[in-house]
Parts: C-alpha cells; structure tokens; sequence
C-alpha cells in the first residue's frame, strides 16, 4: 500500500499544482490540470505516472461521470424550453461541420483509409462538456442563459457523436437494446421518485442524496459500458432529467461539487494530458496541425453564424464558438475506441489523442483571453448562493 499512497500523493501534489498554475495564469483550474498533466507525462511518462492503473482509471472515470451529471442538473428546464431551438442548432451543426470536414482532411490530406478518416470525423466533432462546463463552473456563466444554452447545446453535439459512432462501427446488439429501454425508464421514473425519497430520507450527516445519485449514475454507467456504448451519456441525461430537482438542492450541488473537484476531476484532466506524446507531435506536425485546425475552422465556419443567427453579438458568438470547438471527452473515447478495434494504427491515434487535448487547451485559452462576454457575466451580488441555502456557521457564539 505504500506505493499507492505515495502515487496519490503525487496526483494531489500535481493537482494543487495545477490549481495554483490556473490562479497565475488566469485560466480554467481544467485547462491547469491538463497542462500539469502534460509536463508530468513528459518528464515521468504516463506509465510511470500509474496513468493505466484500474483504481486511477476509476477515479477518473467517476470525475467524468459525475461532472457530466453535474453540468446536465445545471439545465435550466424553463430555460431549455425556451431556448431549445437555439440549443438544437448550435449543437447540430456543432456536430455536423467538423464531422465530414475532419474526415475530408484525414482522407484527401493525410491519405487515411475511408474507415480511419470516418472515425477520425467522429473523434473531432465532440464538444468537450467537461471542460465547457468547468470554464462556465469558473466564471459563473453556469447560472446564466447564455451558459444554460451553451451546456445543452454541447450535449445535442455529443449525442451526434455518439450516435454517429454506434450507426458507423459499433455493433448494435440486444444489449443497446436493453441499455435504451432501461435509460428510457429511469429518465421517465427518477424524476418521479427522486424528489420523494429526497423528502423522506434527506437532510442527514449520512449523505443518502449524493448516495443514491453515485448509484444511479455508476449503474447505468455499468450499463452503458456493457452495452458498449460510454458511461457519460446516461449521466448527462439523468443529469437534464433531475435539474428541476437536483438542480436546485444547492446545498447538494456544493457538496458534489467538492467531492467532484476537489478529488475526482483532478484524475480525469491530469491523466488525459499525461497521454500526450510529445515526440510523435515532433515527428509530425503538420498532420497534427491539420487535424487541430481542421477542427477549429469547420466549428467556426458553422457554429459562428448559427449563433449570430440567434441574436448573439459578435464577441459572444466567438466564444461560443470556441468553446464549442473543444473536445476531450468522447473524443479520447471516440479515438481509443478505433485502436481497439483496428479501425486506426497507433500513429493515427496518437495524431487524434494530441489533437483531441489540444483542442481543450488551445480554444478555450484564446477564448478566455479575447473574447469572454464579460457582459454575460454575473454581478458579485448575484453569483452568491441564496442566503437560505447557506449553511449557518457551526458555534457562532465562539467565533464572535
């Protein structure tokens, strides 16, 4: 056990890191973690690192699930139904550009075969909702319309994603079958029965709320991956299903913020930047960079006017568009999905995996230092939790 103390020590060390590198630098504490993770896989190597080991791959693994959740209870129902047609088209064509622009690229510039550059067109057509909904988490953006809108038009993109992957090379079996039918149900009965077990059981020190939602949630994600179909897309759902409820539980939502930030996220952003190689960057850039532009280019030539469209000012229309060019995610999940199955070689997984993390980093950078709508963002007095939502400090009559 030593050495698994001594690693998670070091993953926490190069967490806190992180968080200090996003304070200098002014950017989203996620970007910090995967450049933290990035110069740690260099000098140590992501084998070394332990990036492989189950329980790491675990943590992670529930850092994504449960910050898919927490940015699909972020949804607004009001403001989805007000702004469902906006959302729809962003996310749609949020899909669509990059899709068959990326597979062009793979196929006419890089030479790939048809089936590595289809999956070469799933891989870069995700929006990252991890690292929009961290940056939106950041600067408040999360509690606004304008972040609402975003957050669920990034979910209609990946829904493309993950639907173009499973139409393109996953098999569809009686286990999707089973997997569909049973999220179906739980989105139609959790909203039901969520909020009546919350009324009965909750409000006590043994955490039955965050409990009962880690065991939905990792449920169907055993589901979902039985199926073989990815663990995130159900947390998301049950994440829209449960806003009106969950969504407004502050208190609950501190609390898995927390546990979500404070230990598993740190896993999941640290150990996708650990991947990068950096010689195989070396050895060819301009396949990289074809890609990662590819990429940032077909999202801006179809996301910009569709925002537009919908009444955004310019500044505001560029970053959505950037942050809707990021990927991490489904794309790493997309692009291991190809190796494992023979569709792409380890050099053209290596070229997506650099493109898919740079396009975290690279978007989100540019868009935070020229084009945040600081318009959009919340006054101080508004960012605040509502008082009643604030717990009462513990021995007041000491503390005074």
């Amino acid at each position: 056990m030593t050495d698994v103390w001594g690693l998670a020590a070091l993953w926490v060390g190069l967490a806190l890191a992180a968080a200090l590198l996003a304070i200098f630098l002014r950017i989203a504490n996620a970007l910090g973690e995967i450049m933290v993770g990035i110069v740690a896989g260099a000098l140590i190597g992501a084998s070394a690192l332990g990036s492989d080991l189950e329980w790491i791959k675990f943590l992670a693994g529930a850092g994504a699930i449960v910050l898919t959740f927490l940015a699909g209870a972020e949804l607004d129902p009001v403001v989805f139904r007000a702004k469902w047609k906006e959302a729809a088209a962003v996310g749609l064509v949020s899909f669509a550009a990059p899709f068959f622009g990326c597979t062009a690229t793979a196929y006419y510039l890089l030479d790939w075969s048809t089936q590595s550059s289809w999956l070469a067109g799933v891989a870069l057509s995700t929006t990252s909702v991890a690292v929009v909904y961290a940056v939106m988490l950041e600067f408040g953006l999360n509690k606004t319309d304008y972040g609402k809108t975003v957050l669920a038009a990034c979910f209609v993109t990946d829904l493309g994603t993950v639907l173009a992957l499973g139409l393109l090379f996953a098999p569809f079996t009686y286990k999707t079958v089973i997997f569909v039918v049973a999220a179906m149900a739980a989105c139609l009965l959790l909203p039901r029965f969520t909020p009546r077990f919350f009324r009965r059981f909750g409000e006590r020190p043994s955490e039955l709320e965050s409990k009962y939602l880690l065991l939905v949630l990792f449920g169907l994600g055993a589901l979902a991956a039985w199926a073989d179909s990815e663990p995130v897309l159900p947390a998301y759902l049950i994440g829209m299903m449960l806003a009106g409820t969950v969504g407004r539980n502050h208190a609950l939502i501190r609390r898995l913020r927390t546990l979500t930030f404070g230990l598993l996220t740190p896993f999941y952003f640290i150990r996708a930047g650990s991947y990068v190689a950096l010689p195989a960057l070396v050895a060819a850039p301009v396949a990289f960079l074809a890609l990662l532009l590819s990429k940032i280019i077909t999202k801006c030539i179809g996301v910009y006017p569709v925002a537009r469209s919908y009444g955004s000012r310019k500044k505001e229309a560029m970053y959505t568009t950037l942050l809707m060019s990021t990927g991490l995610t489904f794309g790493s999940i997309s692009a291991l999905f190809g190796l494992t199955h023979d569709i792409i070689d380890q050099t053209q997984y290596t070229l997506l995996i650099l493109a898919v993390i740079a396009s975290a980093v690279v978007p989100t950078l540019i868009a935070n230092a020229f084009y945040l709508p600081h318009h959009l963002l919340p006054k101080p007095e508004e960012a605040k939790e509502p008082a009643a939502d604030r717990p009462a400090p513990a021995h007041s009559s000491q503390t005074k």
